[in-house]
């Protein structure tokens, strides 16, 4: 029995040795400071300031003239006059159709032309030597004058078997070849003139009242991002669409080197006027599909500084700067650089010559 008590103190002994250094490191553990050190970050302030005030859309470009070719009249491909991609005149043959019959025809409404001719002045001269009745030269009068209409009809049609450019431009690509059978109205091939270019874009009606011909555009093209093209607005649609409250708008591209029928654009249009606009750097911005962000600092616990994310409607920018439509005031401050490492609530410490 005194064995098993001297066991028993021991085990207790050792247990509680157990219990008390546990207790101490857990104890240390709950006092040691494991919060998060402050982030480094650049930061700037908000300002107030006149701002262009500015209208974006989107549209697309197309040529001043630019049309797609098609036949007037049916039949075989005899000739193809122009290459894809060439430039041409106006005026140029492009396709010629078979017109062998057409050609045979006329030469035989010529000769009935000639005769017709002969019989009216003939007509004509009997009528004055009063050898023949009135009725007799009204007939070679009428004669004559369906013969030239049947001529004039046929040289029509043979006319319409030549496609030949309305104005001078490039032809895109020829989708004829020799020996087609091409109905009328088949497309043949599209012909733009590269030299003035448009672009259609629309605005929401309600800014009607502050657009007119001659405000200055910038037009920005998928493929150019680093290049902005200069445009004038040269006409607005003389209605609003029913469906869908917008405005038509066409502008005149000032310098369009390079650019093509069809390409997208993102026009900006300057309204000639200014407003108080807050501004910050562009790169205080956080893009995201749920929402523009920036990162705003506030005062934290024991005098510190904290940041809270907050969604704004942003607008135009320029130099650097983008204006804030929504979502902030001015004077307040935020975060510039860094953002990539905060959260909600987070602290930081601001520096703006640290490495980021």
């Amino acid at each position: 029995m005194r064995a098993y008590l001297i066991a028993l103190a021991l085990l207790l002994l050792i247990f509680g040795a157990i219990a008390a250094y546990l207790y101490q490191q857990f104890t240390g553990f709950a006092n040691q400071d494991v919060s998060q050190p402050p982030i480094t970050v650049a930061a700037a302030t908000a300002a107030e300031s006149l701002w262009p005030e500015t209208l974006t859309a989107t549209g697309s470009i197309r040529a001043a003239r630019g049309v797609e070719l098609s036949t007037e009249e049916s039949g075989e491909v005899t000739a193809i006059a122009v290459r894809s991609g060439e430039r041409v005149a106006a005026g140029q043959l492009l396709l010629q159709l078979n017109d062998r019959a057409e050609l045979a025809s006329r030469e035989r409404q010529r000769a009935a032309v000639e005769l017709a001719r002969l019989l009216f002045e003939r007509d004509a001269r009997l009528l004055e030597q009063k050898s023949i009745p009135q009725t007799q030269y009204d007939r070679s009068r009428a004669d004559l004058a369906v013969a030239e209409a049947q001529l004039a009809e046929t040289e029509a049609v043979l006319a319409n078997k030549q496609l030949r450019a309305p104005f001078a431009g490039t032809v895109g690509i020829v989708q004829a070849r020799v020996g087609d059978y091409v109905e009328a109205g088949t497309r043949v091939a599209s012909l733009q003139d590269l030299n003035t270019l448009e672009v259609d874009f629309a605005v929401p009606g309600r800014f009607a009242p502050l657009l007119r011909p001659g405000l200055r555009l910038r037009v920005a093209v998928p493929g150019y991002e680093q290049r902005l093209f200069t445009a004038t607005l040269t006409a607005l649609d003389s209605l609003v669409d029913a469906d869908t409250r917008s405005l038509l708008l066409r502008a005149e591209l000032r310098e369009s080197a390079g650019l093509l029928p069809g390409m997208f654009a993102r026009v900006s249009i300057d309204l000639d006027r200014t407003e108080a606009r807050v501004s910050v750097p562009e790169t205080a911005i956080t893009y995201s599909t749920s929402g523009d962000t920036i990162f705003v600092i506030e005062p934290g616990e024991e005098g510190g500084l904290q940041v809270q994310p907050r969604v704004v409607r942003i607008g135009a920018a320029a130099d650097g700067r983008i204006a804030i439509l929504e979502g902030l005031a001015a004077g307040e401050r935020i975060v510039t650089a860094g953002q990539n490492k905060l959260y909600r609530g987070a602290s930081i410490q601001i520096d703006e010559n640290a490495p980021l």
